[in-house]
Formats: structure tokens, C-alpha cells, sequence
């Protein structure tokens, strides 16, 4: 937890965070092995996050007042549990502050911002070989589904998909 010297706050990012966001998700993509897999920039982050049509949320994580923690989410509906909800995108401890109460902070805040919202859940995925992260989800609450497997349709297969039905239409 943090000391009385060192607090942690939780706020709603803007578009002037949005470097600092893009310098978290690279941050994640390197800790994973996966750094060559971040194609977006800044610009994409500001138009998609913060334009006319925000596709996601971004909770900060600051330790006196320097950002050190990421919580990035969008809105996710279950048709199982006929409800609404959250699923993290990206979530992110700098190194220099896990220990300090950053991760469950974060966590504690996206709970709020969708129950605020009507929300009744948090979804998320991680990666295979990240053992903290598991470990930290599992203490928070969190329940690993074994029934579940992520598949993506992404670049030349997502463009022929999309072309083959665009035909059909």
C-alpha cells in the first residue's frame, strides 16, 4: 500500500494524456515480448479515445502526480448475464510502482466507473505467460475461464472477410 507520502490517485485521462497512454501501451507490448505489435500512435489514440465518438475510457494512475498506471476500457455487454459491463483493453503498473496499491486502485476504479453506468462485471485477457498478472487477478476476485479461448480476425484475413460480405451486401 502506499505510504502517507506517497498516494495514489485515480483520474479520468484527456486528450492531453493521450502520449502518455500510447508511452503505456508500448510499455506493455515490451514487457510482453510483443513490441513490434503496436501499430497505433498518439494520433489514432487522441481521434478513437477522445474525438466525437470515444471507442474507450482511460483511467490514470498517478504517485505524486506522475502517471504510472493505465486502465483502458471499453463498454462490453453480456448476453448471457443480460447486462452491461466493462473490458479492459490495456491495463498497465509501471515497474517503479507496483507494490504501492497502483493495480488495485486501477482496479477498484474501472469497477466504479461501470457500476456507475449500470455495470455489473469487468472482463479481461492476459497473456498466457504473464504468471503476476494472473496472480494479481486471481487475489482481486477475478475468475480464469478455462471455457474460453480469444481468436482475432486481423489484417489479410480481416480484409478479405470484410471484402467477401461488402460483395454480398
Amino acid at each position: 500500500m502506499p505510504t502517507a507520502d506517497h498516494v495514489v490517485t485515480i483520474r479520468a485521462a484527456t486528450l492531453d494524456d493521450v502520449a502518455v497512454i500510447h508511452r503505456m501501451i508500448v510499455a506493455i507490448a515490451d514487457a510482453t515480448g510483443a513490441a513490434g505489435k503496436v501499430r497505433s500512435s498518439v494520433a489514432d489514440l487522441a481521434e478513437h479515445g477522445f474525438g466525437t465518438q470515444p471507442a474507450f475510457t482511460a483511467l490514470l494512475a498517478e504517485v505524486d502526480r506522475e502517471p504510472c498506471g493505465l486502465s483502458l476500457f471499453l463498454p462490453s455487454f453480456s448476453t448471457w448475464r443480460g447486462r452491461t459491463g466493462v473490458y479492459i483493453q490495456d491495463f498497465y503498473v509501471a515497474p517503479e510502482a507496483r507494490g504501492q496499491g497502483v493495480a488495485d486502485a486501477l482496479l477498484a476504479a474501472t469497477a466504479a466507473h461501470a457500476a456507475t453506468r449500470g455495470g455489473t462485471y469487468v472482463r479481461l485477457s492476459v497473456a498466457a505467460a504473464n504468471l503476476r498478472a494472473q496472480r494479481f487477478y486471481a487475489r482481486a476476485g477475478m475468475a480464469h475461464s478455462d471455457d474460453e479461448h480469444i481468436y482475432v480476425l486481423d489484417g489479410e484475413a480481416f480484409a478479405t472477410a470484410a471484402s467477401r460480405a461488402a460483395k454480398a451486401l
